[in-house]
């Protein structure tokens, strides 16, 4: 019999190894999916660290840890520009929603757009600074320098600025944050961004961890401590010998109220109860209310200033007072000083406008969409003067060397700086009034409008950091909370809790002289984050890991490889 024969077909033959293709095909790409799903939430979490940083968590060490591991993450993965851009805009907007959470129950809308906006941003940033080398070393530093220049961007744009959920807030309560009275507020998010690419770095290189990369590691590590010397032994102003008294006035009250829901007279009552704690036994020069307390026509003609005048006859000091007034087609937003005698003497308008919450960008055209844009009826003006009242103190009281008053004069006048709210996230705001001869930075606040403490412990760190900058005592005097003093060196002296209807009291030195920063401002910082990048786009043509050692060598001036 003659043995059986199974004849294959031509398509058995064919289809029997095409299936086996395909099955490992789709393996493979059921693995670079999970491995794709994987970087995408590592970079979340490492956004999440970076918020976590912040305030009002503050646990800064988890930012450079959450940047280190992005570096980590994003090195890992092709430089192709989808997936660059994918985990950076992923890693961005992990560390910029929560940080900015308190938008939520404000602006809802602001809360979807903003973060996913700045996200965006870091994530164009991230995507070229990817691109500009093939060095391991060189990418990291582009990366974290863009990190940093976007940064500054959101200083200026858009809107005049949004610098919330900066890297420099995490570390304002740290000794880290002395350097900002050399570099400032973008200088010190950059280097808290080059910290976390050095800690990167250490890792990216574990493998090939000899003499070599512990030179380069040691050479960052000294680069890291001599500027921190600087920062200390950097100029930081200096005392004049004289003093004024201040006052914190801070009324309490409901936090989460708007404006167009809230009486204006229940939050004056309550700042003139809050002032009748103080008498005229404790001696003092000037009491601060904050910002909005009074909302009129006109203050000169108004019932308020009667108020106001008169507690300013009873206590023989200074009233300096946050006041809403009509203008034409809008408002203005002003601190007004009202002297001992019950005369207006100075004012201050606020420059620096806060979008979305005193005025509204494309009106018309969100009108048209439906947006609430009622919930601001009508746009603040926006003020043009320095930001610099003048305060009449007796003339035994410790009065400034520089006062306009005439020696024989009964008062002599003390120039103090004003960044109204909003405006202290901005430091030359604080600088402007600084430079124009401001002894102690004034900042006059409303955050009855949000709820919870993000926005409220960001706003304290970012006075912290004005402290620092500037070299002045700063008092933050807020309605609902927190009313704080501040010193040079960025301590918080004194602090009145969320909601409380309180008084502080302080004698606080007066200080002239100006830091490297006030004298200087951010544009060669931000010239110097351009020349890196530029820097290492020029060397990046020799694809070499010695274009790393060229650049410490530039910093620390010593000769890395043999």
């Amino acid at each position: 019999m003659a043995p059986s024969v199974r004849i294959t077909s031509t398509h058995e033959v064919a289809h029997q190894p095409t299936g086996v293709a395909l099955a490992k095909v789709r393996s493979r790409s059921m693995n670079a999916a999970r491995a794709r799903l994987a970087s995408i939430a590592l970079a979340s979490l490492a956004g999440a660290l970076v918020a976590i940083g912040l305030p009002p968590w503050g646990i800064w060490p988890t930012a450079l840890v959450g940047i280190a591991l992005y570096l980590v993450v994003a090195e890992r993965v092709s430089l192709r520009r989808a997936p660059q851009f994918v985990l950076a805009l992923v890693f961005a907007w992990s560390w910029l929603a929560p940080a900015m959470g308190w938008m939520w129950q404000l602006v809802p809308g602001g809360f979807v757009i903003a973060p996913l906006l700045f996200a965006f941003m870091h994530a164009i940033g991230a995507t070229l600074a990817a691109r500009l080398s093939s060095s391991v070393s060189l990418r990291v530093v582009a990366r974290v320098t863009a990190l940093a220049l976007v940064e500054a961007f959101r200083h200026f744009w858009p809107f005049g600025g949004v610098p919330l959920a900066s890297l420099a807030l995490g570390v304002a309560d740290t000794r880290l944050a002395q350097l900002g009275r050399v570099i400032g507020p973008l200088g010190l998010s950059w280097w808290v961004a080059v910290f976390g690419g050095a800690l990167a770095l250490l890792w990216l290189k574990r493998a090939e961890f000899g003499w070599h990369t512990r030179r380069v590691a040691l050479s960052m590590i000294a680069i890291v401590v001599l500027l921190q010397v600087l920062g200390v032994v950097a100029p930081r102003g200096r005392e004049t010998g004289d003093t004024i008294r201040i006052a914190l006035v801070q009324g309490g009250g409901p936090q989460g109220v708007l404006a167009i829901n809230s009486n204006p007279r229940d939050v004056f009552d309550r700042h003139v109860a809050a002032t009748r704690l103080l008498t005229q036994n404790d001696d003092l020069d000037l009491v601060v209310w904050p910002e909005n307390v009074i909302d009129v026509a006109q203050f000169a003609d108004s019932r308020a200033l009667e108020t106001v005048a008169s507690e300013a006859k009873r206590l023989d000091a200074a009233l300096a007072v946050g006041v809403t007034e009509d203008a034409e087609n809008g408002f203005t937003n002003a601190q007004i000083v009202v002297d001992a005698v019950g005369s207006i003497t100075s004012r201050y308008d606020k420059v620096r406008r806060v979008p979305y919450g005193e005025y509204i960008p494309l009106r018309s055209f969100l009108r048209a969409l439906g947006a609430p844009v009622d919930r601001v009826p009508r746009d603040a003006v926006a003020g043009r003067e320095r930001a610099i009242i003048e305060v009449p103190v007796a003339a035994g009281d410790g009065a400034a060397d520089n006062n306009t008053a005439d020696a024989g004069a009964a008062s002599q006048k003390v120039p103090l700086a004003v960044a109204i709210s909003w405006e202290v996230f901005f430091a030359p705001r604080a600088n402007d009034g600084v430079a124009a001869g401001g002894q102690v930075v004034l900042n006059p606040t409303n955050g009855s409008s949000y709820t919870g403490e993000i926005l409220q412990r960001q706003q304290v760190a970012a006075s912290q950091l004005r402290a620092i900058e500037t070299g002045r005592f700063v008092a933050q005097a807020a309605t609902t909370g927190f009313s704080v003093f501040i010193d040079p060196d960025g301590n918080v002296l004194e602090r009145i809790a969320i909601g409380k209807a309180a008084v502080v009291l302080r004698e606080v030195p007066l200080r002239k002289g100006r830091t490297w920063y006030s004298q200087l401002g951010d544009l060669p910082v931000i010239l110097l984050m351009l020349a890196v990048l530029v820097f290492i786009g020029v060397r990046s043509r020799n694809d070499s890991e010695q274009a790393f050692d060229d650049l410490i060598v530039g910093l620390v001036g010593t000769r890395l490889t043999e």
